[in-house]
């Protein structure tokens, strides 16, 4: 999407994909897509309704029942995600800042996203590459050969989130194409614009016409429409707990399949053992501040809530709240910048209330709370918010149990090893968690009770593309990434076949 990326600043893209042809929205409408940097318009898209998504489901229905992809050999459909890992390879620069822009993070995290999604094109190239092509079951005669395979669910309905937006579009559409589905894909309608470039990259790697579709528009016409469409068999979702919970009720009475990743209140537990050396310490510190405010804490498995050892509190978030009153922000593009704005005016106006709200039912503010003064870098019009460390929380705050989606950390403390497990674990979510400690038989002992889907021990925030991506409660169902990422978009059949029929005479005469 070369060509597409560099037009004239508020020129309107045709970012309608249907059956190979980018297209204006039925309706005509569009959309200015704001930079959070300083909340002025950079580009404009196509503001797609339930029109335009019916068309491009037709369209991904019609390459699914009669295109040649899902019969496309493995080796092919590999062959093609490796291209396209290389052409984001070739982009990376320009996806990268595009992403920077459109999303607000640095200009760094938008490069690592793109090396992250090459890697994720990969992984399941090389995972569906590699399957045998069914596994026999023994029927325990000669004469019957019984056989489980897998084939692609059909179209798939992908809607993707506003923080991470090509990652997470490759964590669905990579194994949605390596199963050999086709796809309508909706980015969120404030962060699209990356993941128009990669349809551009997919047409270009060689994939048939109308097996990805793309519309470009709001979550309650374009999202609603693709979540109940009769034509759609399974509907994959990441966003926030409401927005999910309705995707699911508009799914249901097709009985599609449902993969939700829908957010979480990540606990990061700290051993004062963690701390017994200067090195010890100053890891921590620095992984507390890692997992609470990369992209500003717009992360669903940001490690919002320290639960720290009471006698390591004061030394840890005093030293916690001076690291994060010196991180530098401003426009992600900017040099020296380490964290960006808030993605909107809205997210940030969400932010504040949250903090007010703890103050007043007794937080106390160790750093931030409040938007940083203008600067150079950090244009008045931008969404930026200070680091925000929140001292003496407890389980009744609503910052504490609910999502905030902020550069926001709240801190709780404990006495024992179950009290920090019966903490980490009193929360609606359970996405991630960490635990730090030097006592290995304590670290496994609390990660293996910590009802969570990711655990690190003496880490946070790093993935796999070869491990399963899940939660517990209402962060969602399904899984992404690994084996299992794969499995979500395919069904199994077993084919039973019997070399010597004879008649079975249930019946007299």
């Amino acid at each position: 999407m070369a060509d597409r990326a560099e037009t004239h600043e508020l020129d309107a893209q045709a970012t309608i994909h249907v059956a190979g042809e980018w297209r204006d929205a039925v309706s005509g409408a569009t959309r200015e897509i704001l930079d959070p940097a300083d909340g002025l318009p950079f580009a404009v898209v196509a503001e797609g309704d339930e029109k335009d998504t019916d068309l491009a489901v037709e369209a991904a229905r019609h390459a699914f029942d009669h295109g040649d992809w899902p019969r496309t050999p493995t080796a092919e459909r590999a062959a093609l995600l490796h291209r396209v890992a290389d052409l984001l390879v070739r982009d990376r620069e320009r996806l990268g800042l595009l992403e920077s822009r459109d999303a607000g993070k640095t200009a760094e995290e938008g490069r690592v996203d793109i090396d992250c999604v090459a890697d994720a094109f990969r992984y399941f190239a090389q995972l569906v590459a590699a399957e045998a092509p069914g596994r026999v079951v023994d029927a325990g005669t000669p004469d019957v050969h019984s056989v489980v395979v897998h084939e692609p669910v059909g179209v798939c309905a992908l809607i993707t989130p506003w923080n991470y937006p090509l990652l997470q579009a490759s964590w669905k559409i990579a194994p949605a194409l390596a199963a050999g589905n086709t796809f309508v894909v909706k980015p969120s309608e404030i962060t699209p614009l990356t993941t128009v470039a990669l349809i551009d990259l997919l047409v270009e790697a060689g994939l048939p016409t109308g097996v990805a579709g793309l519309v470009t528009g709001a979550g309650h016409t374009v999202g609603a429409r693709l979540a109940a469409h009769p034509d759609v068999d399974l509907v994959s979702f990441t966003g926030g707990l409401v927005s999910g919970t309705k995707v699911a009720q508009a799914a249901a009475p097709t009985v599609k399949k449902v993969a939700l990743e829908l957010g979480g209140k990540n606990p990061n537990v700290v051993f004062a053992d963690a701390c017994a050396t200067d090195e010890g310490f100053d890891t921590a510190v620095d992984q507390a501040l890692n997992a609470a405010f990369i992209h500003s804490g717009q992360v669903c498995s940001a490690g919002s809530r320290l639960i720290v050892e009471e006698p390591l509190r004061e030394r840890f978030v005093a030293e916690l709240a001076r690291r994060a009153a010196a991180i530098r922000l401003g426009r992600g593009t900017a040099d020296g910048v380490e964290c960006g704005p808030l993605v909107s005016e809205q997210q940030r106006a969400k932010v504040e209330g949250y903090v007010e709200s703890a103050l007043a039912e007794g937080a106390v503010l160790r750093t931030g709370g409040k938007r940083p003064d203008p600067a150079p870098e950090r244009p008045d019009g931008g969404y930026f918010y200070e680091p925000t460390v929140l001292d003496q929380c407890h389980r009744e705050m609503r910052v504490v149990r609910e999502e905030v989606f902020g550069p926001v950390l709240t801190v709780e403390t404990f006495r024992t090893e179950d009290e920090a497990v019966a903490l980490a674990n009193d929360t609606e979510y359970g996405l991630a968690g960490a635990v730090w400690t030097t006592d290995a038989g304590r670290a496994r002992r609390v990660a293996g009770r910590l009802r969570h889907g990711t655990v690190w021990i003496n880490d946070f925030h790093p993935y796999l593309p070869q491990a399963e991506w899940g939660g517990f409660g209402k962060s969602g169902v399904g899984r992404e990434l690994g084996p299992a990422g794969l499995a979500e978009y395919r069904e199994t059949k077993h084919i039973y076949q019997n070399l010597a029929p004879k008649p079975v005479r249930w019946f007299a005469g």
